[in-house]
């Protein structure tokens, strides 16, 4: 077995490509990209496993090469998709892990390549998600930025993963900043004040404590926190305290998104979940960008006087 950095780049948008476009100009298109993809990767030290449809695996012996080729790819891309008609601008999502892998008949397997694919589907537009030993691997001179997401439940795996999302943009000006918050400690409990979150949704607010939790927040009347909106589940995702922190997990039919606070970091969660910040955002059902769809507003800190908002 051999220890690589394993990428996947998904194209978004495929599928309107195939509806506006219709098959035979879409698929043009889309390979054109895919290709162009595998060769400015290959160009930098990296090996074309397959192409995937939409989709490009590729495998780096040396993780700098492989970050160099992240970077590169979306800085890339999304300028010259700037001149692009709006129908034709499919924008790259990025996973990547590092790890063991088995080389077989030209493919590759191990767990590197699942949680590889995985983040793939779990960035958004533009965004690259690397897993820790990505970050751990990176060279000492290297100027990465990424901030971490912290523990992300990866769907098929019995554990949480540490996810961190590399900031590739130019006029990102953050430094190895984390997202994730930890919270004080204190050897006397009383000398402090009890540690509230706070959820509002329009008129509604309503205040929990960590004894309260774990939460559900949903359309079904035996929520903590109800959200009268079709687009979202009965009990669409649930907040709970674990290892010091914060924790969201989505048990939706349609996904939750998470925006926080003090970036444009957007994660998507399919069954998966996040480690929440002291502020941040949460849209049900439906992306931030659909206005339709429902949107919470997270946050906490410590309060002398908690008082519980029921739902109305």
């Amino acid at each position: 077995m051999a220890v690589i950095t394993v990428v996947f780049v998904d194209l978004t948008r495929s599928t309107e490509i195939f509806e506006s476009l219709g098959n035979a100009k879409a698929t043009r298109a889309i390979t054109r990209l895919t290709r162009w993809t595998g060769e400015v990767c290959e160009s930098l030290g990296g090996h074309v496993v397959k192409y995937l449809g939409d989709g490009v695996l590729i495998v780096f012996p040396l993780n700098s090469n492989a970050l160099k080729a992240v970077t590169e790819l979306q800085r890339i891309h999304c300028a010259r998709i700037l001149r692009w008609p709006e129908p034709l601008k499919m924008r790259l999502q990025i996973g990547m892990a590092r790890g063991e892998v088995v080389e077989q008949d030209g493919d590759y397997f191990g767990d590197a390549v699942n949680l590889a694919s995985r983040l793939s589907d779990l960035s958004g537009p533009d965004q690259i998600l690397a897993t820790e030993g990505v970050i751990s691997q990176r060279s000492s001179d290297s100027l990465v930025r990424f901030r971490c997401l912290g523990a992300m439940n990866i769907r098929g795996r019995s554990g949480t993963c540490v996810v961190h999302q590399i900031e590739w943009q130019n006029e990102v000006q953050s430094d190895f900043f984390t997202v994730q918050a930890s919270l004080p400690a204190s050897s006397d409990s009383s000398a402090v004040a009890p540690m509230v979150i706070e959820l509002s949704c329009l008129d509604l607010h309503a205040v929990f404590t960590l004894e309260q939790l774990p939460i559900f927040l949903g359309r079904d009347e035996d929520a903590q926190f109800v959200v009268r909106d079709p687009q979202v589940s009965r009990k669409h995702a649930r907040i709970e305290w674990r290892a010091g922190k914060f924790y969201l997990e989505d048990v939706s039919s349609y996904g939750t998104w998470v925006r926080f606070s003090d970036s444009t970091t957007i994660v998507w969660l399919r069954r998966e979940g996040c480690v929440l910040t002291s502020e941040c955002e949460i849209a049900l059902g439906a992306p931030f960008e659909n206005f339709t769809g429902s949107t919470v507003n997270f946050k906490f800190g410590r309060s002398q006087a908690v008082v519980l908002m029921p739902p109305v």
